[in-house]
């Protein structure tokens, strides 16, 4: 029998009594906000969902490459991590992804950085196109 690993959970909702397109999440203790921007039709009150999914990637990489770099004793100040999601016409959508590290840090510790953020969990993922199996139940409480 295969260990299923709970990894993350979230939970969002939305109704006819919120604004449009706003969903309120739960990612474990934390309370988040997604929404629309204006243009699209919401209030821009939260990130949008691409822009939710592209967090989760910038967060993933910079704390990955953190965690490297202090294990090797790395003087590695800042990572910035700069995501896009971008979509052109005919062609498959893709995500720019450019990290920014401090100058002086040696081009062989910004070349092993470069490869580890090819392998964070959450690239890993993406790239594998993770299935998602949905359920659609009834809620019989209301």
């Amino acid at each position: 029998m295969k260990t299923v690993r709970h990894v993350a959970r979230a939970v969002g909702s939305t109704g006819s009594t919120m604004p449009a397109y706003r969903v309120d999440l739960h990612v474990g203790t934390h309370r988040l906000v997604a929404d629309e921007v204006a243009a699209a039709g919401g209030a821009d009150a939260g990130p949008s969902p691409f822009g939710l999914l592209l967090s989760g990637l910038a967060a993933c990489t910079a704390m990955t490459l953190r965690m490297y770099a202090s294990r090797h004793g790395w003087d590695l100040t800042t990572i910035e991590v700069d995501v896009r999601y971008d979509i052109t016409e005919g062609s498959p959508a893709s995500i720019a992804r450019t990290i920014t590290v401090p100058h002086h840090l040696p081009a062989e510790q910004r070349e092993r950085l470069a490869d580890v953020a090819e392998r964070t969990p959450v690239t890993v993922a993406v790239r594998a196109g993770t299935p998602i199996n949905t359920t659609i139940r009834a809620d019989d409480t209301n």
